[in-house]
């Protein structure tokens, strides 16, 4: 009769017959972080085409129906409302300033019979369509931008998708018409009173001659700088106006997201309109001579 065998001592527990040994533990996946450096890098162009593609479909929205009529007449009359004050006061002391620079320039050099023209071109060809984006930027623009931005974030838009209308057509088409028919409108009042201005300051402040004044004007100006003058209008007025749409259009972070959307879009409009105006007047002064040359 054989004695039992005594238990194993307790140990840890070795391989079992024929299981392979135990290799080294799996590599834990990588932790989800940031994007990668080149992620961030092509976020700007990434941004730039989606703004391309708003304005496309913009432009191509503007020639579907049914057009909202109603909806362009009351941000017309809004946008309006905003900005003719403004203009109007702040292109006074404009063409005055410019007025007072060149007639202090041209007494400089022995040509003051020059100091009508001169004045006139800059309150036209620059000044007034300049003033008039920026208002229409920073006023309307940004009501524009947290006007899509609180319905954006209130998810109406998406809304308006789930029921087949289109937020574009329906809600930015009229909005970006409607600034640049405004900021055709303004121009050419604000061309006026800064031109007024101008002539009121030369005359009593600087003691000009009112005929001289007018002489140049009528010597040096032509059409194609009321012409370009309306054009610029037109441009800065949508620029400011898609700008606006496209920052409200997709805002981040809700209601503080809105606010640095409205900020965006007057900082970027701002640097869009200094940035056009100089590719348009470089194209104009070597395509239109001047009068007399």
């Amino acid at each position: 009769m054989t004695e039992p065998r005594p238990p194993a001592p307790d140990g840890p527990p070795g391989p079992a017959a024929g299981d392979a040994p135990a290799g080294p533990p799996a590599a834990a996946p990588a932790a989800q972080g940031s994007p990668r450096p080149p992620l961030r890098a092509l976020a700007p162009l990434h941004e730039t085409g989606r703004f391309f593609a708003l304005t496309a479909e913009i432009v191509r929205s503007v020639f579907r129906r049914p057009f909202q009529l109603r909806e362009f007449i009351e941000q017309f009359w809004f946008v309006a409302s905003v900005t003719i004050l403004p203009a109007a006061l702040v292109s006074i002391p404009f063409g005055a300033v410019i007025a007072l620079q060149v007639g202090s320039l041209t007494q400089q050099l022995g040509a003051q019979s020059f100091t009508g023209g001169a004045s006139v071109l800059a309150v036209i060809q620059q000044a007034s369509p300049l003033i008039v984006a920026l208002l229409i930027a920073g006023a309307g623009g940004s009501a524009i931008c947290a006007d899509l931005g609180s319905r954006k974030i209130r998810e109406e838009l998406d809304a308006m998708e789930v029921m087949g209308v289109s937020p574009i057509q329906r809600l930015v088409v009229p909005r970006v018409l409607a600034t640049m028919l405004v900021a055709f409108l303004l121009n050419g009042m604000i061309s006026v009173v800064g031109t007024l201005g101008g002539y009121f300051f030369n005359v009593i402040m600087q003691d000009g001659t009112p005929g001289a004044y007018l002489a140049s004007f009528s010597a040096l100006a032509q059409l194609p700088d009321l012409y370009i003058s309306e054009f610029k209008a037109l441009v800065f007025g949508f620029i400011a106006g898609v700008v606006a749409a496209h920052r409200g259009l997709n805002p981040r972070g809700g209601p503080k997201g809105v606010g640095d959307a409205v900020n965006q879009s007057v900082v970027i409009t701002f640097l869009l309109l200094f940035f056009v105006n100089m590719i348009i007047t470089a194209i104009y002064l070597q395509v239109v001579p001047a009068k007399g040359g």
